[in-house]
């Protein structure tokens, strides 16, 4: 038996290594003075000020952040009333909406942005910040859902009849009763969707117009223009920093969550 748990330690801690090993190798060389991606000669900031100094880089960093907010509540909406509609009633076609409510999280993400790029082009649909939200908030919803679903499913409904016996409304139940209850599993969704917004690459490239640009855009444009440098690897830690401190929020939301 120790030797098993020995092995699974050991085997655990080589798949941390090959997955988070190129991430650390990355943000170590963005501090690297010199331009070699090979050999760290000194301490620097000098990548960092560079990126800091490009308007290119703000502006980019401005329309994710704006475009994720706008996702974010977008698909609380209507995650929200997609989990209260599949938790609390009975309808035709229950099943099938619970399994295109997984759709958009088990097909390929490539697939998706393509199915929406013809979707624009048929409905001629001009390309730009809306096409992006949309093609997010697709995306996002169904993650959402997920998330408030796995809330209201242990959801003592007992509650809300208590309120509506002292006197309480529809409206007055909701805001005084379930949304509190629910703020935890909203506050895990609403970050989730605002980090794979903000992190989304593909379905960007495909909805995105001219002149509209993301963060990830800009990572993935100047390593095809460039190949791998040491301004970029600042600028992916960079976003990778952003990315980590809204990973950092959901998991402390979902532990309040748990505890509720």
């Amino acid at each position: 038996m120790k030797k098993t748990n020995l092995f699974l330690m050991i085997f655990t801690v080589l798949v941390f290594i090959f997955l988070y090993a190129p991430i650390v190798i990355m943000v170590i060389f963005s501090f690297n003075e010199a331009k070699s991606l090979g050999v760290f000669t000194a301490f620097s900031l000098r990548w960092y000020e560079k990126i800091f100094t490009n308007t290119e880089v703000w502006i980019a960093l401005y329309n994710s952040v704006w475009v994720g907010a706008v996702v974010t509540a977008v698909s609380i909406v209507l995650g929200m009333m997609m989990a209260l509609a599949v938790t609390r009633f009975n309808f035709v076609g229950k099943p099938i909406l619970d399994a295109l409510i997984l759709i958009p999280i088990i097909i390929p993400e490539i697939t998706e942005a393509l199915s929406l790029l013809v979707m624009y082009v048929f409905l001629n649909i001009p390309l730009g910040p809306l096409t992006v939200i949309i093609g997010h908030a697709a995306f996002d919803v169904a993650f959402v859902t997920v998330v408030l679903r796995a809330r209201m499913a242990g959801y003592d409904r007992t509650v809300e009849e208590a309120a509506r016996t002292l006197g309480a409304n529809e409206l007055q139940t909701f805001f005084r009763i379930t949304l509190p209850v629910m703020y935890p599993a909203i506050l895990a969704a609403g970050l989730l969707a605002f980090t794979l917004s903000f992190d989304d690459l593909i379905k960007t490239l495909f909805t995105t117009g001219p002149g509209f640009k993301t963060l990830p855009l800009i990572v993935w444009s100047s390593a095809a223009r460039g190949g791998v440098s040491p301004d970029l690897n600042a600028l992916s830690t960079f976003a990778i920093s952003i990315s980590l401190l809204f990973a950092v929020f959901r998991i402390r939301a979902e532990k309040k969550m748990r505890g509720v």
